[in-house]
């Protein structure tokens, strides 16, 4: 089950999702994008102002973080792709 937490201002929101994986799509869309993961850090803090490490983010793709919203959300400006893409071949 597909649950979105939101947080009280200056907390970022998150998607909590259970078992529920999204971090082998992120992985896929960083790399049809020709990005490597210090590349799409550099893109994400200049472009959008979010400010993570590379380890971080590595943690997203190997599904041991939750991915904050705010981050999925630059994520498919900078991608240019649907939100759909993010949860394919997913069962919610």
């Amino acid at each position: 089950m597909l649950n979105i937490v939101s947080e009280k201002a200056g907390i970022m929101q998150k998607l909590k999702s259970g078992e529920m994986n999204i971090g082998n799509n992120l992985r896929m869309l960083r790399k049809r994008s020709n990005l490597t993961q210090d590349m799409l850090i550099a893109q994400l803090d200049t472009n959008f102002g979010i400010r993570i490490t590379r380890s971080k983010y590595s943690r997203y793709e190997t599904g041991e973080l939750n991915v904050p919203i705010q981050l999925l959300v630059a994520l498919h400006k900078l991608y240019k792709c649907s939100y759909d893409e993010f949860f394919e071949g997913l069962d919610v």
